[in-house]
């Protein structure tokens, strides 16, 4: 390659920077949409609108969170995968259409490990859950264990379905506590819910987000949460890897960007949420919604996802979970 060539290439290489770089400062010059593959009104809904409204003010844009669910969250993140990389269209999600969902059905249209993941806003953690009869004399998790192996198959497990985070994050605790329960899967929350306040189903796990109320109101007693330590808001609940080393299964929020988005987009994306989460207004509501925040780098991030991935593509090998 002759010198004019390669001082040539130099050049446009300079200018291609230059111009990302303005881009990214400019970044958003319009409305962002954020997609989030669940009906309105849950934590997987309550969390990005909460990042969004700050993120409106700071960058004096519309952010709009649309609602497309559908197929499990597939819907919506198709949806956001097939949009311009561009920084305009965003993906916001719970575990499922992120890391389950492509391992419980090989044969999606699209890869979520494509997806660039660029903020986990927060985590909530997930809980073991009764109102049955036959463990109304339990009062911890050791005692659910112990009942459950005394009584081989004679307990169930409520879930909103087959592949659910529920339902994975019962597999894994009989997994590690070496216990067996029969699943005993729903179309959807709510009849899961209303079965477990009537005490037909012995033990369910979900996150303490949606369970909260009915705990509050002693519908249903919670026996452990799967967090890494004691959450503030039930200080006296103890956790369940205090009982089963090791086991710690939440339900995180994240967003991500599509496949190919410019990585200044994805920088300035990542480092103005993160803004967001050190907000006192924003961390109190999602304080409200039982989130621990988290708001990591891109590095971590990426690492974060990766572990997921893995931890609990081992569960739904391990399990044999499919989806039919």
């Amino acid at each position: 390659m002759s010198r004019k060539l390669i001082a040539l290439a130099g050049a446009l290489a300079v200018t291609a920077a230059l111009t990302a770089s303005a881009a990214a400062q400019d970044y958003p010059t319009r409305a962002v949409k954020i997609i989030v593959p669940f009906p309105a009104g849950g934590t997987a809904d309550a969390m990005p609108r909460i990042v969004a409204d700050f993120l409106s003010k700071k960058w004096n844009q519309p952010v709009i969170v649309e609602n497309r669910a559908g197929a499990g969250g597939n819907v919506g993140a198709e949806a956001a995968f097939r949009s311009d990389p561009d920084g305009y269209t965003l993906f916001s999600a719970p575990p499922p259409p992120l890391v389950y969902n492509h391992i419980l059905n090989p044969k999606l249209p699209f890869d979520p490990t494509q997806f660039i993941p660029i903020a986990t806003m927060g985590k909530v953690p997930n809980s073991l859950l009764t109102n049955s009869p036959r463990l109304k004399d339990a009062k911890t998790v050791k005692d659910v264990i112990d009942f459950a192996q005394k009584n081989p198959g004679v307990l169930n497990s409520g879930t909103q379905g087959v592949g659910t985070t529920a339902h994975l994050t019962s597999e894994w605790f009989q997994t590690m506590a070496k216990v067996k329960f029969q699943h005993v899967h729903y179309r959807g929350s709510a009849p899961a819910v209303q079965d477990l306040v009537a005490g037909t189903v012995d033990v369910a796990f979900d996150n303490i987000g949606a369970a909260m109320s009915l705990i509050k109101g002693g519908k249903i007693r919670i026996l452990g949460v799967a967090s890494e330590k004691r959450v503030p808001s039930l200080p006296d609940v103890p956790t369940i890897q205090e009982t089963v080393p090791g086991f710690v299964a939440v339900t995180w929020f994240a967003i991500v960007a599509p496949p190919k988005t410019p990585q200044v987009i994805v920088q300035k994306l990542n480092t103005d949420i993160r803004e967001a989460l050190r907000d006192a207004t924003v961390r109190q509501r999602l304080g409200n919604l039982n989130a621990e925040v988290v708001g990591g780098t891109l590095a971590e991030e990426a690492a974060f996802f990766k572990k997921e991935t893995e931890l609990w593509g081992k569960v739904i090998k391990d399990a044999g979970v499919k989806l039919n």
